[in-house]
């Protein structure tokens, strides 16, 4: 899907260039999580408990904190939120998002163990789950909130989530097309203008329109049911903040094109197996995939570079022995 060299791109693609754009695409993504959580909780009619999204920022920004400070006493560096005030409150966004998105989707009941499993896994994801991209340098391979929700949904069978309803329960009239409507319009500016993942994202949304209308029309069904998850607020956080996330997927358009076709084509398959939470494990498996080509892709070079030095070093000696100089 994208070789090493791309990759390290991506890991490049911000900082140096594009810092302001970065943090504006973090921002935006911070805001429209603490505002939708804001206004679920006391307008729109969520029905998680209060408490369930403060335990899931406080457990995400907690260990956000502790595994910075951990990865720079080991390295012998400044820890990134010591630097200015500013370093610390663009050190948030990384961990508020994961932190309100996971109990946003998840529904526990009244439990807050799989809100802090979640979380909890879904920053620590980022140390565990790395895949080489060479130069020495590791990728973390899944986006963090999904792969939370998704080791929470398989782990915690009880767990389920978050009904579609519940999102918009107290909004009527046009106000249930309009606000999904503003939030995706929204979102696919900030990736046209601040992350480079616009591609990905209108290939998504084509691919899983396609998929829906193939599955549609082989089982004899109405043309709307497989578009009714495109209205939910689980789509809607799946499709501009999961998916196009730009630390874990392709850099060049090609890239992302494919990546979003995988993704489609895993979703549609396993809903014809009949398997729940489609959306989230699709991306699991398409990122696993994605890390599988980083590590085979490593050890093949690892293997040129053991092969071809015996291969130089023999060239040289039989050089030497016919009186050729080596160089």
């Amino acid at each position: 899907m994208t070789t090493p060299a791309d990759a390290i791109t991506t890991l490049q693609f911000y900082p140096r260039r594009s810092a302001l754009r970065r943090y504006f695409a973090l921002w935006y993504f911070t805001a429209l999580l603490i505002g939708w959580n804001i206004l679920g909780h006391t307008i729109l009619g969520f029905e998680q408990s209060h408490i369930q999204p403060l335990v899931g920022l406080a457990t995400a920004i907690i260990l956000h904190f502790l595994l910075e400070w951990i990865d720079a006493r080991a390295s012998g560096r400044r820890p990134r939120y010591a630097g200015s005030s500013a370093d610390l409150v663009n050190f948030l966004p990384p961990a508020i998002i994961p932190g309100l998105a996971v109990p946003m989707i998840i529904y526990p009941s009244d439990r807050l163990l799989p809100v802090i499993f979640g979380t909890g896994l879904a920053i620590c994801s980022k140390v565990i789950f790395r895949a080489p991209v060479g130069g020495g340098k590791t990728q973390h391979m899944f986006n963090p909130s999904n792969i939370g929700i998704v080791a929470t949904l398989l782990l915690f069978p009880s767990v389920g989530v978050a009904p579609p309803y519940h999102f918009t329960e107290n909004l009527t009239g046009m106000w249930h097309w309009a606000l999904p409507g503003l939030v995706l319009a929204t979102g696919l500016v900030v990736h046209g203008l601040f992350t480079g993942r616009l591609t990905l994202v209108m290939t998504w949304l084509i691919a899983f329109v396609i998929q829906g209308q193939v599955r549609s029309w082989y089982f004899g069904t109405s043309w709307i049911v497989p578009l009714t998850p495109m209205t939910s607020a689980a789509f809607m956080v799946f499709t501009l903040y999961m998916i196009p996330d730009p630390a874990t997927t392709p850099v060049e358009r090609r890239g992302q094109v494919l990546f979003a076709l995988a993704t489609a084509a895993v979703y549609g398959i396993l809903l014809v197996e009949h398997m729940v939470y489609g959306l989230f494990i699709a991306l699991a498996i398409v990122c696993a995939i994605r890390g599988a080509v980083f590590y085979l892709q490593a050890a093949w070079q690892s293997i040129r570079s053991s092969t071809q030095g015996p291969l130089v070093l023999q060239s040289e000696m039989a050089g030497s022995a016919k009186g050729i100089p080596a160089g």
